[in-house]
């Protein structure tokens, strides 16, 4: 049987590794490279959702493939919700996941609560309709960075139920209960369905 080609809209090779590893069995996931694509997309919005969205149709109508895009924000609650949608960048526009990390760390450094969560939306435009899936998982922020694993602020944030931060633990771990692991999920099990 043929496997399903979806486009995910992304530059970014760990997600492309993290999510086809999710999906393989089912579908061909393919990244920008594959059609040759290796520009800006835009992601202009103040919500998770609507960067999604705006990034998965930027990919779709300029090569009219069904395709998927996901934009992810980890909320800290001291922090009224920061970096949520500017995750990528809270330290700057140049700036690097190490700088992100120390930033996060400075601003949490007096903070009893150090309540948080990752959340993942996943926009699918498939057949010219859009489709939305979320995976949330919660934790906290600890005090300093342990692991060397993953990616982005991986080494600082401690799922909840685990003793280990996301970048101690090894990829299928990692990929099993991830916001990212849940939202592929749904958006793997809503294809599926509709054969």
């Amino acid at each position: 049987m043929k496997k399903h080609q979806l486009v995910f809209a992304t530059n970014n090779k760990h997600k492309l590794d993290e999510i086809s590893r999710l999906a393989n069995l089912n579908f061909n996931i393919v990244g920008l490279d594959d059609l040759g694509f290796s520009g800006d997309v835009p992601e202009d919005y103040e919500t998770l959702e609507e960067n999604a969205l705006q990034k998965a149709r930027f990919i779709h109508e300029r090569f009219e493939v069904d395709c998927f895009a996901d934009d992810t924000g980890l909320e800290i609650d001291a922090l009224n919700g920061r970096p949520g949608v500017y995750s990528a960048r809270y330290a700057g526009s140049q700036c690097n996941p190490e700088d992100n990390m120390n930033k996060v760390l400075a601003e949490m450094q007096n903070q009893k609560n150090r309540t948080a969560r990752f959340r993942t939306v996943i926009a699918l435009v498939l057949d010219g309709e859009n489709y939305f899936f979320e995976g949330i998982m919660e934790g906290i922020i600890i005090t300093e960075k342990r692991g060397q694993h993953g990616f982005g602020y991986d080494p600082i944030f401690q799922p909840k139920g685990y003793n280990l931060t996301f970048a101690q633990m090894d990829q299928p771990t990692k990929n099993s209960i991830s916001h990212r692991a849940k939202a592929t999920a749904m958006l793997i099990e809503f294809l599926k369905e509709r054969g």
